[in-house]
């Protein structure tokens, strides 16, 4: 499903809409809502509404369980932290409990962190697989998603809940969910927004299968939904058919 906002404000606040209405529907049949968000600007802007009315007050905040889609292996307080931007632009502004937060230890060597992940993982969802309630994506020119880029050994691992991953183009570590957990989520919501971003997208919904290449076409759920919320300017390559 293809949702295509005016700007990219817009956008951030139907991710922000998409976020509280998904936090309601778990919470009564599950008893919390367990959601996996992302790094980058535009995720950073949705968290900034989600902590400010009319959203803050319309999500039961100590049911909500918030995990990280990847982490860059860096100190909690470094400014490059997916945690750090997430925690000062949304969990220092609500009243989420300190043990609903579970956040990637990138300051561990790499592969100890991804083993404390899964350990994470499987203390809160135990030996079912990691069904996130939702999950918030990015989208990278290249075609990455979360630590997902083109060529990793990540890519071909169904095994693992949370994997180490080196990015050789940026001389860093990173941990990452796997494309197994991202394919188990109840709904999975990329936000793309940009020009810069609009070939990409094109190839990645709607061109040959090289997940190789193009690392976020292996979020394919069978059993559950993909949103794809973009700005008018990310969709100008689409299709006129789905631009309607």
């Amino acid at each position: 499903m293809i949702q295509i906002f005016p700007d990219a404000e817009a956008l951030m606040r139907g991710a922000a809409e998409m976020f509280v209405e998904r936090a309601r529907r778990a919470v009564p049949v599950c008893g919390r809502f367990s959601v996996a968000l992302a790094g980058g600007n535009t995720p950073q802007r949705t968290y900034e509404l989600l902590a400010g009315e009319p959203y803050r007050s319309g999500i039961d905040w100590s049911r909500v369980h918030v995990f990280w889609g990847d982490e860059r292996c860096v100190p909690p307080v470094d400014a490059r932290s997916n945690y750090r931007v997430t925690r000062t632009a949304l969990l220092d502004h609500v009243p989420i409990p300190a043990g609903n937060v579970h956040r990637i230890r990138g300051e561990l060597h790499p592969a100890d962190g991804a083993r404390d992940y899964e350990t994470v993982l499987a203390e809160h969802f135990g030996t079912e697989p990691a069904q996130f309630d939702l999950v918030f994506l990015g989208l990278g020119t290249d075609g990455h998603t979360a630590s997902l880029f083109p060529g990793a050994p990540v890519l071909r691992e169904w095994t693992r809940r949370a994997a180490e991953v080196y990015v050789a183009e940026l001389n860093m570590w990173r941990v990452t969910l796997t494309a197994t957990v991202l394919n188990a989520a109840a709904v999975v919501a990329f936000l793309v927004s940009g020009a810069d971003k609009a070939d990409v997208l094109r190839e990645v919904i709607f061109g040959p299968r090289e997940p190789d290449r193009l690392p976020a076409q292996l979020v394919q759920p069978t059993a559950s939904e993909t949103r794809w919320l973009v700005d008018r300017a990310a969709a100008s390559r689409l299709p006129a058919s789905s631009r309607a």
